[in-house]
């Protein structure tokens, strides 16, 4: 499986050759599938929805890349529909989009709708943003959870073996500071990797490379 996990989308050349390697053609003659489940958790979910499938989202480029074709493939939308149809609009896509947002929502309707059952068995490229990131990892800190799960729980699709501590240093977020990453890291049970904006993580069948042009830091428990 090939994942690209970013703290922002496609922030700088590192990250955009980083994809382009991965996708293995260029970005003009792949198709993409956006998910932007995530976003409905958060009190400005519809606008964020519409911002980040339309490529108004300057501050997180994923979308508007420049890709042969964009779908919305809405997870809370999957259970209602013939399961041959959706899985069929996967294998046929070449990369997943997948947005930020509340990472246990997402985690729990990735779950609901099977497409984490689907994921392991994908030839096609993953590129998470934020929360589209830390939900492949095993678990998920109490500071980064908003939405409760009714089945409970902080367990993510663990389909990595690290965690994550997204936009390392942000202006507008006074908690993301390194010394709040530090504290996030003593009570980290696996590695985890603070990132910041300009910062990415590629992940193919296992090996783990850093992608950046800014700050990050590796905490191993």
């Amino acid at each position: 499986m090939k994942m690209l996990l970013t703290s922002a989308g496609i922030k700088n050349a590192s990250i955009h050759k980083a994809l382009v390697d991965m996708l293995g053609k260029p970005i003009a003659e792949c198709n993409a599938l956006c998910i932007t489940t995530a976003s409905y958790a958060l009190s400005k979910g519809p606008a964020l929805a519409w911002s980040f499938i339309t490529g108004q989202e300057s501050e997180t480029p994923m979308t508007e890349l420049g890709w042969k074709s964009v779908g919305v493939l809405e997870l809370t939308a999957l259970p209602s529909i013939d399961k041959e149809s959706w899985v069929s609009w996967v294998r046929e896509t070449d990369v997943l989009l997948v947005n930020g947002g509340d990472t246990l929502y997402l985690a729990y309707w990735m779950r609901q709708s099977g497409l984490a059952d689907l994921l392991p068995s994908l030839g096609l490229v993953y590129v998470g943003l934020s929360a589209g990131s830390l939900v492949m990892a095993p678990n998920i800190a109490e500071r980064f959870v908003t939405w409760k799960s009714p089945t409970g729980g902080d367990e993510m699709l663990g389909l990595v073996d690290f965690e994550m501590f997204p936009h390392l240093g942000y202006p507008t977020f006074p908690e993301n500071t390194m010394a709040h990453a530090e504290d996030w890291a003593a009570d980290l049970q696996v590695s985890g990797y603070a990132m910041d904006d300009e910062t990415a993580i590629k992940v193919i069948d296992g090996a783990v490379d850093v992608v950046s042009e800014g700050d990050w830091k590796l905490f191993t428990p």
